[in-house]
């Protein structure tokens, strides 16, 4: 009992330095844009986003619940099994934010969850309708993201093709803050949950929440907290990718890319699907700039994270069950 406490704790504050990191390495999800724009510093900007994460994830549970026990069997899986995931998603979170690349956080820990899930019980341990709906959202929301992006720009070009740049930047500049502000509450609402739903499987996997499932409110404040400030501090390099290289970027375009992606996020949150922020707020970046020509894009530089997307799932699973099987000999019961 008083070994598997310590590895509850361990879970915890693995958790929390995770969440940190998913901050950090995922602030340009909601300042690109605006950085990009100079609409705000990059000061002002991560002070902005780290607040507004900050209120996002402490805004619902939903996605929390289908990651804490519609990914894998919470009554199979141990509190080993979550610490292992979660070295494995933070390790692959920093090797990806050293090379610039902005992959995604969210599938790096369920993946890594399924990986070490396996290696704990079999594959009869993955819950099949949650992970159905987590590899739908892989799917879906660059993709609707693009849309949804390429679509709000044709509708501000058609709306705005008699005015002035000059007034329509004026104008826009100011929009901009509000769907930055939208952008960031999104991305906390949604990724923001993953790590509680995680730290609360750990704690239900102990036995330390009783015979029903539900996550803390201690739980929400916590992981909220390390969110934004991992957020405050910021992922500068990421930012140079997503805010300067992979498009150009007026107000307009950066309203509409963040306006976009932050419907799709918070649509998704509230319907209790973990998606990718990174997913979302990249094609709907790119669907922008398309509108304007695809000269205009970064297409090589989108090609570079599509590879790391597709890497993240094969990768991170392996990570998990390997790092698993580690600690099972390490660790033996657990």
């Amino acid at each position: 009992m008083g070994s598997s406490l310590i590895i509850v704790y361990f879970v915890v504050l693995l958790g929390l330095v995770f969440e940190f990191l998913n901050g950090f390495h995922d602030a340009a999800n909601a300042i690109a844009t605006v950085v990009a724009t100079r609409v705000l510093t990059p000061g002002a900007a991560v002070l902005m986003a780290g607040a507004l994460n900050l209120a996002g994830a402490l805004s619902g549970t939903a996605v929390a619940v289908t990651v804490g026990q519609g990914i894998v069997d919470a009554k199979v899986v141990t509190e080993t099994t979550v610490a292992v995931a979660l070295v494995g998603a933070a390790t692959w979170d920093v090797i990806t934010w050293y090379f610039g690349l902005p992959t995604s956080s969210s599938h790096a820990l369920i993946f890594s969850v399924i990986g070490a899930a396996v290696a704990t019980g079999g594959f009869s341990t993955v819950v099949v309708g949650g992970t159905l709906k987590t590899t739908v959202g892989i799917i879906y929301s660059p993709a609707i993201g693009f849309v949804f992006g390429a679509l709000f720009m044709l509708a501000l070009y058609w709306l705005f093709h008699r005015s002035k740049r000059a007034a329509v930047s004026n104008v826009f500049g100011k929009l901009q803050l509000l769907s930055s502000a939208y952008m960031a509450f999104s991305h906390g609402g949604n990724d923001g949950q993953k790590t509680m739903g995680i730290i609360a499987l750990a704690l239900f996997s102990s036995g330390m929440l009783g015979p029903t499932f539900f996550v803390p409110l201690w739980v929400m404040i916590a992981c909220a907290l390390a969110m934004g400030l991992g957020t405050v501090f910021g992922g500068w390099r990421i930012i140079r990718t997503m805010g300067y290289r992979l498009v150009k970027l007026a107000p307009v375009n950066g309203f509409a890319a963040e306006m976009a992606a932050g419907t799709v996020i918070e649509v998704a949150t509230r319907l209790g699907i973990p998606i990718s922020t990174t997913h979302a707020i990249s094609g709907s970046i790119l669907g922008v700039g398309s509108v304007r020509g695809t000269r205009n894009v970064g297409w090589q530089v989108a090609g570079n994270i599509v590879t790391a997307w597709i890497l993240t799932i094969p990768g991170c699973f392996v990570l998990g069950f390997i790092l698993m099987q580690i600690a099972r000999m390490i660790t033996p019961g657990h």
